[in-house]
């Protein structure tokens, strides 16, 4: 699987059985993300067991074809992760949408964010997939990480989402061409 490494961080895909054996470390990252207020589909009041299931989701459409997920290693640690999603329409064979990249809040603002990006993006090319579409918080710092690494912001949808303590957040959409 594709792999990526610099001093401090390794960025990996995972196959299936790496996937669902990952879903501890991942619900802790997810469950951390949640813990610090981000809007990245589930509330304050979900439980581990909750956050398990959509692991355990996630791997299954690994072993189906449907997600590339990819983590970022610091050391044996998992300490972030992103997915892509080729869309599943005969009419998209080209497009991909990317999904909860989440960075654990002990290892935030040192590049991770933006490697896991850059294997994604690559990852997509090597699937086929030209063009990627995305969404994040519209008040969130991945906003300008989006801005930084070239995509374009196509809008924002005001109350699109909650935030993890029931507020309104609105989603901006962002779209790149890889090609």
């Amino acid at each position: 699987m594709g792999r990526m490494s610099n001093d401090r961080v390794a960025i990996e895909r995972l196959g299936a059985a790496a996937a669902r054996a990952a879903i501890p470390a991942l619900t802790g990252i997810l469950r951390d993300t949640v813990a610090n207020g981000a809007s990245v589909g589930f509330m304050a009041e979900n439980t581990e067991a909750d956050f398990e299931a959509y692991w355990a989701g996630v791997a299954a459409g690994v072993a189906a074809g449907q997600v590339l997920l990819l983590v970022a290693r610091r050391g044996n640690d998992i300490v972030g992760t992103a997915q892509v999603h080729p869309a599943g329409k005969p009419n998209q064979p080209h497009r991909a949408d990317i999904a909860k990249v989440l960075v654990h809040s002990s290892a935030r603002r040192q590049g991770i964010g933006e490697a896991l990006m850059l294997v994604a993006e690559a990852e997509a090319l090597k699937a086929g997939r030209t063009l990627l579409c995305l969404d994040t918080d519209e008040a969130g710092p991945a906003r300008r990480l989006y801005n930084r690494l070239g995509w374009t912001e196509i809008g924002t949808i005001p109350r699109y989402a909650l935030m993890p303590d029931g507020s309104d957040c609105g989603s901006t959409f962002f779209y790149k061409a890889l090609v």
